[in-house]
Formats: C-alpha cells, structure tokens, sequence
C-alpha cells in the first residue's frame, strides 16, 4: 500500500465538510497520511442543488475532484456515495470505509426514512430539531457547543436543496444495494451499536454483501460515530489501512 496516497472524508447530508474537523485531524496523525474532507454536491462551498439528482449525480461530481487515487471514508449520505464510486470508478479508490451507512433497508426501514424525508418537507425547521434529538439524546455526552455547530449548519440549508439530497439518501441504497458484490476495493463497514437509523444489522449486511470487508461496531454510540468518538474511528480506519497493506494495486 502506497503510503503517500491520500484519505478522502464524504460527509452526511445537510452536513458539510466541518463536521470531519476533529476526526480528519486525528486521522492525519495517526495514519501518516494526506486527509482531505470534501463538501457534498449542494452542501458547504457547493452550489446549491436546483433540481432532483441521482446518487450516479453525485458520485460524478465527487470523483471531478478527487486528487486521483484515495482511500475513500464516507458517513451516511457520503458512504452510499463512496460505495457507488468503489463499484463504477475503481481506478480511484484505494479502499473503502462506510461510517454509519444504510444498506439495503427493509420496507419497514425504507417507510421510515420515507416519513422523514415527508417531515422535512412539511416542516424543515421541526426536522432539523428531531434530527439533533436523535443523534445527540441527553446523556450522548457530545458538548452542546458541537451539538449547536451541526444544527446551525443543517438549518443554513437551502430547503429545496436539502430535499434533493435526503430524496438520494432515502432511495439510493436499493439501486447500490443491488452492487455491492462487484466491490472489489478493500472495505471496512462500521457504526454505532444505538444508531437507530444505521442499524448494525445494516452494518453486517454491508460485511455480507461486500466481498471480504471487515465490519465493526463501536458501543455506545449513535449515528454520528465521526462526531462523538472520533478517536475510536480514527484508531479503527487506521488500523484498517494498516491490514490491508498487502494490497498490490495501493
């Protein structure tokens, strides 16, 4: 495995790139590498989404500015963007980790999202709360500085660009889904044990579906793994790295 070869961080949708801050930093330390934390179509620095996309949309974007060949670490939104990538653009991905990531959503899960992406439509402020209450519930430990940053940051979304984006990341797992064996790029699929969204039964079917990739649940942690222990990610994505420096082709 080239050791020069950058880490490349997709964050979640209405998120951007500031939500890898702490992480990407400890990231750097402790893998020796290059990281680099990019914003999402229609997120951050981006311009806004006028009109409905596709995941394929996205991934295109994201791989028009990738630095060539990475190792590719994305959390929800972001990780169903690096696995498309993965399967149709091997040539510039290294390696894959999936933070937090659907797969393959049951009906019951699939109704659920659905109802989500319906509340925010209705009430996009009241979606915003119920978000944050579901990722940081009392107790969850993360400081209510940070927790304040990622709400201001949901909330300064374009409403209408925001809903392009939930509608991929509501509905974009059954078309990735269906791919997921031809991955053929080392892989790693973790999340937190009380994520009610990204379950970890999604995470063991990601380590199924996925030939040869690893799986990890870390305990004690909701959907925002990146946020509330971003030692333990970092110290798992680079341990990851490390095993799969047999790989040839990195």
């Amino acid at each position: 495995m080239e050791t020069n070869l950058p880490i490349v961080l997709l964050h979640g949708v209405g998120l951007d790139r500031s939500m890898w801050e702490q992480l990407g930093e400890l990231l750097g330390e402790s893998s020796g590498r290059t990281v680099l934390a990019l914003d999402l179509p229609g997120h951050g620095a981006r311009p806004r989404l006028e009109q409905p996309v596709s995941l394929a949309d996205l991934a295109d974007d994201v791989a028009s500015r990738l630095p060539g060949r990475a190792h590719l670490v994305g959390f929800s939104l972001g990780a169903l963007v690096a696995q498309h990538l993965a399967r149709f653009r091997p040539e510039l991905v290294a390696s894959l980790t999936s933070v937090s990531s659907v797969c393959r959503r049951t009906p019951q899960e699939a109704a659920s999202v659905a109802s989500r992406l319906e509340n925010a439509a209705a009430d996009f402020p009241g979606s915003v709360n119920a978000s944050i209450e579901r990722w940081f519930p009392a107790g969850s430990g993360t400081d209510a500085g940070t927790v304040d940053g990622i709400r201001r940051t949901l909330l300064a979304n374009d409403r209408q660009s925001y809903l392009h984006a939930y509608r991929v990341f509501a509905t974009a797992d059954a078309e990735i889904g269906a791919e997921l064996g031809a991955i053929a790029v080392p892989s790693l699929a973790v999340t937190g044990d009380q994520d009610p969204g990204s379950t970890p039964e999604m995470t063991r079917r990601l380590g199924e579906a996925i030939p040869a990739a690893r799986t990890a649940v870390v305990p004690g942690t909701r959907h925002m793994l990146p946020v509330q222990r971003p030692a333990e990610l970092a110290r798992l994505i680079t341990d990851f790295l490390n095993e799969s420096s047999h790989d040839p082709h990195d």
